[in-house]
């Protein structure tokens, strides 16, 4: 398996919420497994880093997307369907919005 920065159902463009965000280019199922967002490095602060996919997902109260721990990364996956046009987007826990 080699390294994706981004699954080929997304894309990145300017987000009405902050800046710039994730958008499915397609319509996604619930339960889809988007990739690693966070991999684990004490290097950094909060104790992660992000890739590319962690770094361009916007926060939401009503999140479609849920980020759950995997060993020594951090995984995405939708939690509802997800349509295309929509923005994919997660609760943030691993900081607060302060911190970004």
């Amino acid at each position: 398996m080699s390294y994706r920065p981004l699954p080929a159902v997304v894309t990145i463009i300017n987000s009405p919420i902050d800046g710039l965000g994730l958008f499915a280019i397609e319509d996604i199922p619930k339960g889809y497994e988007l990739g690693i967002s966070h991999v684990k490095d004490e290097r950094f602060e909060n104790g992660y880093v992000r890739t590319p996919l962690g770094g361009f997902y916007n926060h939401s109260d009503t999140p479609n997307l849920d980020a759950y721990k995997d060993g020594d990364v951090i995984r995405l996956k939708t939690i509802k369907d997800v349509l295309k046009g929509e923005e994919l987007t997660g609760y943030y826990w691993l900081y607060s919005l302060t911190d970004i």
